[in-house]
C-alpha cells in the first residue's frame, strides 16, 4: 500500500511538473497566435471604425501599464502571466497606432525604383520614424515603471517584442523571400517600396545566430530553475522568442505563411486587406 502512494504520489508530481512548462507554452502560444490575427482582422476593417479600435487599444494600453506596475511588485505566478499580459496588450497597441496609420512617420509615398544604399534605408527610416520613438517610450515607460522592481517579466516580453520586430524590418528591408506584403492595408502601400524580395540577405543568418544564441542561454537558465515564478516566467519568454526565431524563418522558407492569418482576413476583413491599392501603387524591389 505505501509503494502505491509513493508510485502516486511520483506521478502527480511529474504531471505538476510537466504542466508548470506546458501551461506558460501554451498560453504563449495561444496570445500570439490570436492577438496577431485579432489585429490584423480590426486593421482590415473599413477605416471609419478605427478611431473606434484605437480607443479600445488605448484602454488596452492603459490597463497595460498599470498591470506592468502593480505585477512589478508582486511576486507569483500570477502576476508573471499579468505581466506578460500587460506588456503584450501595450504591443497590441503599438502595432495597431502604426497598422491603422496613425502614428507612422514623416515620409509618405514610396521611394523611386532607382533609389538605393544609404538614402533609401533613409527615406525608409523616415517612414516609420514616429512610430519607432513611440516604441523607445514606451520602453522607457516600462523601465522606469519595473525598476528595481522583484517581476522583470513584463519588461522583458516588451524588449523581446522590439528587439524581434527591429530585427524583422532590417530583414525586409534587405531582402526575403516572403514579404508578408499582402498582409499590408492599402494605406500602407507605400511602404512595400522599401521592401526587398531575394532569397536571403547577409543580415539574416547574423539575426538568427544572435536571437538563437539568447534562446539558448535562456533554456539553460530555465533547466536550472526551480521556483515556479521563475519556471513560469522563463517559460514564457522563451517561447516568446522562439515564436519570434520562427517567424524569421518564415521570411526565407518557401511556405505559404500567410495562410496561419486567414481565419482573421474572412469577410469585411478580407475584402479591405485584400483590396486594390490607389493609383500608382508602390512596387517591391526583385532581386
Amino acid at each position: 500500500m505505501h509503494c502505491r502512494r509513493q508510485a502516486a504520489s511520483s506521478r502527480s508530481g511529474k504531471q505538476k511538473a510537466v504542466s508548470a512548462y506546458l501551461a506558460p507554452i501554451a498560453y504563449a502560444l495561444f496570445l500570439w497566435w490570436f492577438a496577431t490575427g485579432a489585429i490584423l482582422f480590426l486593421d482590415g476593417l473599413p477605416r471609419r471604425t478605427y478611431g473606434f479600435s484605437m480607443a479600445g487599444a488605448t484602454v488596452m494600453l492603459v490597463a497595460g501599464l498599470v498591470g506592468i506596475a502593480w505585477t512589478g511588485t508582486q511576486a507569483g505566478v500570477s502576476a508573471v502571466y499579468g505581466a506578460f499580459t500587460s506588456a503584450l496588450a501595450i504591443w497590441a497597441f503599438v502595432e495597431m497606432s502604426f497598422l491603422m496609420g496613425f502614428v507612422t512617420g514623416t515620409r509618405t509615398r514610396p521611394c523611386h525604383a532607382h533609389c538605393s544604399g544609404l538614402a533609401h534605408m533613409g527615406h525608409a527610416i523616415g517612414a516609420i520614424i514616429w512610430h519607432e520613438l513611440l516604441i523607445v517610450a514606451a520602453a522607457i515607460v516600462i523601465a522606469l515603471l519595473t525598476w528595481s522592481a522583484e517581476n522583470q517579466v513584463g519588461f522583458w516580453t516588451f524588449m523581446i517584442l522590439w528587439g524581434m520586430r527591429a530585427s524583422a524590418k532590417l530583414n525586409l528591408h534587405f531582402g526575403v523571400r516572403n514579404l508578408g506584403e499582402s498582409l499590408l492595408p492599402p494605406h500602407l502601400a507605400y511602404l512595400k517600396s522599401f521592401l526587398r524580395k531575394r532569397s536571403m540577405n547577409a543580415f539574416f543568418p547574423v539575426s538568427i545566430t544572435i536571437s538563437t544564441v539568447i534562446a539558448t542561454a535562456m533554456g539553460l537558465a530555465l533547466i536550472d530553475a526551480s521556483d515556479a515564478a521563475q519556471i513560469a516566467g522563463l517559460t514564457l519568454l522563451l517561447t516568446l522568442l522562439v515564436l519570434a526565431v520562427v517567424e524569421h524563418w518564415f521570411l526565407v522558407l518557401p511556405l505559404p505563411v500567410d495562410a496561419i492569418w486567414n481565419w482573421s482576413r474572412s469577410g469585411v476583413g478580407a475584402t479591405q486587406l485584400g483590396a486594390k491599392a490607389p493609383v500608382a501603387p508602390a512596387k517591391v524591389h526583385v532581386e
